[in-house]
């Protein structure tokens, strides 16, 4: 059935206001604070016919309806994807991102900070990824006699460690000396580059250069980079996470990276477009009562990641896709930059 023009209104008032409110919406108060021109019993014959087509739902015995996600998504389809944040918010973000250290992690860390106040949800970041990661820095610590701990540091903004046995005991100077060796001679390298490398290893270095390119191949088949959350008090702060027994199954899903690979795989399929995934059409049955709202950014096939919105379904979509649309080019912008 196609909505007529009154009930796309009537929806529209149910949906803000409830977003606003967190409130079941009654006939009666559409009439008193919007002044359609109409009866009370005209607009609940409007409410009688969405809540027919599945649109609203009375949750209780009260007079008041809320929005379905069919609601939510007749909405967020209404509205336009190009919409910005006011000129004041953009500067203010403006200056405050330009100040940023140059590094990838201190940008994702602010966006997703700042993200997350205005949007009021938890914000997940993922850091920049392409098809290939590439060698920055190694530092090698001796843990214990025959212990040594890897930190590999790689372009990509991603930080690697590992714990390898070693046949001998190494001195921490020993160590850094190596760690200095592949600096000098594998920077910018991938795994590919490392592995074909022709530069003089000693069999102990060799160990050490087969772990390095081991541990960057298996970071190239990951399909996601390294997510960091924000903002999970603000999004547990709304009146839908109070007394809700589902809370902790719910964190330990968003605690988790299985829930993101699904995600980014659903979010490259619109690469440059803001995906937004509502309710049900999560495929994540303990996600089902959130809504997700995600973009990639960066260049693609040379350095991407996603940056997201999680919420209740009752979400500001306005605020929070304008806020997305906004953070997204200027992460574009530092990515171009960087890379």
């Amino acid at each position: 059935m196609i909505l007529t023009e009154r009930e796309k209104t009537v929806l529209k008032i149910i949906v803000e206001d409830y977003v606003r409110q967190a409130m079941p919406i009654a006939s009666g108060s559409i009439v008193d604070k919007y002044g359609l021109g109409v009866s009370s019993a005209t607009i609940r014959n409007d409410m009688a016919c969405l809540e027919q087509e599945g649109y609203i739902i009375h949750p209780h015995t009260s007079a008041g309806s809320i929005p379905t996600d069919k609601a939510y998504r007749y909405y967020v389809e209404s509205m336009s994807e190009d919409i910005e944040l006011p000129p004041s918010e953009q500067d203010a973000i403006y200056q405050l991102f330009w100040e940023a250290k140059e590094e990838v992690e201190q940008w994702l860390k602010l966006a997703a900070a700042l993200l997350a106040h205005l949007a009021c949800n938890m914000v997940v970041v993922t850091s920049p990824k392409g098809t290939r990661q590439h060698f920055k820095h190694l530092d090698l610590v001796a843990l214990q006699d025959f212990l040594v701990l890897f930190i590999l540091v790689l372009y990509e903004a991603e930080v690697l460690q590992k714990v390898l046995p070693s046949k001998r005991a190494f001195t921490q100077d020993e160590l850094t000396r190596l760690a200095n060796k592949f600096n000098s001679t594998y920077a910018g390298m991938d795994s590919n580059e490392i592995i074909a490398s022709k530069v003089k290893l000693s069999p102990e270095e060799k160990q050490i250069s087969k772990c390095l390119a081991e541990m960057m191949a298996a970071e190239d088949k990951q399909i996601c980079g390294k997510p960091h959350l924000e903002g999970l008090r603000l999004m547990l702060s709304h009146p839908e996470f109070s007394n809700n027994p589902k809370v902790p199954s719910i964190l330990e899903v968003l605690e988790s990276e299985e829930w993101l690979k699904i995600i980014s795989s659903q979010a490259l399929i619109r690469r440059g477009k803001i995906k937004i995934i509502i309710g049900k059409e999560n495929p994540e049955a303990l996600l089902q009562d959130l809504s997700l709202i995600v973009n990639d950014y960066g260049i693609p096939g040379t350095a991407s990641g996603l940056l997201g919105v999680v919420g209740p379904k009752r979400m500001d979509y306005n605020k929070t896709i304008s806020s997305l649309n906004y953070f997204t080019a200027l992460l574009n912008n530092r990515i171009a930059q960087y890379f």
